[in-house]
């Protein structure tokens, strides 16, 4: 029924402002405000934009929101980490000093937004 449906994905914040500065300037993303200033749209690669939401209650999520496959791992954590970027330690996940996981799967490290969702850089190859 929804197989031709272009689909989406959105996630809550707090702060739309700090938001807005943290996708847009630290991470370099096109974000565009939409609803006169309530909601934001990242565009993203791939024609899919991801929307950003104001939530009363927020609680930020436990899990991965958002992930951005690069080419480079350990560049893009290099980079990040020039931006202010602090990388998330999980116990158990095998991560090296620069917070980067080399077990099981991809290369991938995870960081927060604002907010404290969970984001990740992945190189999937």
């Amino acid at each position: 029924m929804l197989g031709d449906s272009k689909a989406f994905s959105g996630f809550a914040t707090d702060d739309l402002e700090a938001a807005q500065r943290f996708y847009g300037e630290t991470l370099g993303l096109d974000v565009e405000v939409w609803a006169e200033g309530n909601l934001l749209a990242l565009h993203l690669a791939g024609g899919r934009d991801t929307l950003i939401y104001r939530k009363p209650d927020f609680t930020p999520a436990t899990y991965t929101i958002l992930n951005f496959s690069v080419d480079d791992v350990e560049q893009a954590v290099e980079d990040l980490e020039a931006r202010g970027v602090t990388f998330e330690r999980y116990e158990g996940a095998g991560q090296d000093e620069k917070g980067i996981s080399r077990g099981q799967g991809p290369l991938i490290a995870w960081f927060r937004d604002p907010a404290g969702n969970i984001l990740s850089v992945i190189q999937e190859s």
